[in-house]
């Protein structure tokens, strides 16, 4: 995965900011670490998750990136509401990864209480940003190859 140059995209969500923050910053530093240039990765910020899989269709649809990373929590209030928002984000990202032949990397963490969020989001192992980022170069590989015939 070193020395490659990859393209990657970060879609975050503003809804509970501070997991994105280190969901990102984990996900970046990983990035760098395994060889992916700083100019060579554009963060995108949406207001919320239901926003994430059009702006990574709008990012896939420019056909510069190997993958495109989403990023952010939904946690369970007291509606349904939590629901519908984690379904339909998910099936959007897949929907932009399978019309537009790239790896959407899906990590908008679902859960009951944010507080698991921000462990997953700040733990050093396990860590899901960077998990995101391992995952982003493994599928641009595996797409990278597919695309030449090489696999």
């Amino acid at each position: 995965m070193k020395n490659k140059p990859y393209r990657i995209a970060i879609v975050g969500s503003d809804f509970q900011k501070s997991v994105t923050d280190n969901l990102e910053r984990n996900c970046v530093e990983t990035l760098i670490r395994n060889g992916v240039k700083r100019d060579r990765i554009t963060l995108v910020r949406v207001p919320g998750s239901l926003e994430i899989p059009l702006a990574a269709q709008l990012l896939a649809k420019q056909k510069k990136f190997d993958a495109i990373i989403a990023l952010g929590a939904i946690h369970k209030g007291k509606t349904y509401h939590f629901q519908q928002v984690a379904d339909e984000c998910i099936r959007g990202c897949m929907r932009v990864s399978l019309a537009y032949e790239i790896p959407v990397i899906y990590e908008v963490l679902a859960v009951y209480d944010i507080r698991d969020a921000h462990e997953r989001a700040t733990r050093k192992k396990g860590n899901r940003g960077a998990e995101a980022a391992v995952s982003a170069l493994a599928m641009a590989a595996v797409t990278r190859a597919l695309r030449k015939k090489r696999l």
